[in-house]
């Protein structure tokens, strides 16, 4: 019996012993763990950064120019502001018949001006496709480059409703035209409605728009630069 005992205590011990062996440590993931939290906070920071040069930004330009509200029309014309997007719409009538719709780009190209002050100034322009539709077939297409204080003919097109076909004659150059057909074709412009004071509404226009997308842009950064 004595014996049954020490042998008994014998493998008690041996099993405490091995109960309370230490596992081994796994020093990688343990560093795995460590390269992950030193990453996440290294993230989190930049993207905090971000967040808030962004929210800086937003705040610094609604403190400098309040927003304002963009206008639906323009004397007989309505207005497609298309927000998100790099240009707008514009649709009328002429007459009983005429239908008119004009596509404006954002601010796409600029000139220089003289300086004033040691500053260089620039001229800046929007491209404008204007569609007269004349019944239900005959699109007359004017592709004009839209300045601050006017508006200047690129080219002219006659079209059906699929547009200009590839091997469709386009015309002439609309310098190369006559004088006095130029002339004419401004004037057929203006009696719609399409002229100096239409140019100078859609660079006031496309000044707030341009604002406008930039902020929208901001914030959709900022909110994806947070989404987790």
């Amino acid at each position: 019996m004595a014996h049954r005992l020490v042998r008994g205590l014998r493998g008690a011990v041996k099993n405490l012993v091995v109960y309370h062996q230490p596992k081994p440590i796994n020093h990688f993931l343990k560093s795995s763990t460590r390269n992950y939290l030193s990453e996440y906070m290294h993230k989190s920071a930049v993207e905090g950064n971000i967040a808030r040069f962004i929210r800086n930004e937003i705040q610094y330009e609604l403190d400098h120019s309040p927003p304002i509200e963009l206008v639906f029309g323009f004397y007989s014309f309505k207005v497609d502001e298309r927000p998100g997007e790099q240009w707008i719409r514009l649709k009328g009538k002429f007459g009983e018949n005429e239908e008119i719709k004009i596509e404006v780009t954002m601010f796409d190209a600029s000139i220089p001006m003289k300086k004033t002050d040691e500053l260089e100034d620039v001229k800046l322009r929007v491209t404008m496709i204007i569609d007269v539709t004349m019944g239900k077939d005959n699109i007359l297409e004017f592709v004009c480059s839209g300045w601050p204080d006017s508006i200047e003919i690129r080219n002219v097109f006659t079209c059906g409703r699929d547009g200009i076909k590839n091997k469709s004659y386009v015309g002439p150059k609309f310098k190369e035209l006559d004088d006095e057909l130029q002339d004419s074709l401004y004037d057929f412009l203006e009696a719609r409605g399409i002229d100096d004071k239409l140019a100078e509404f859609l660079h006031a226009y496309m000044m707030i728009k341009d604002k406008n997308e930039y902020l929208r842009w901001m914030d959709n950064l900022k909110t994806f630069v947070l989404k987790k």
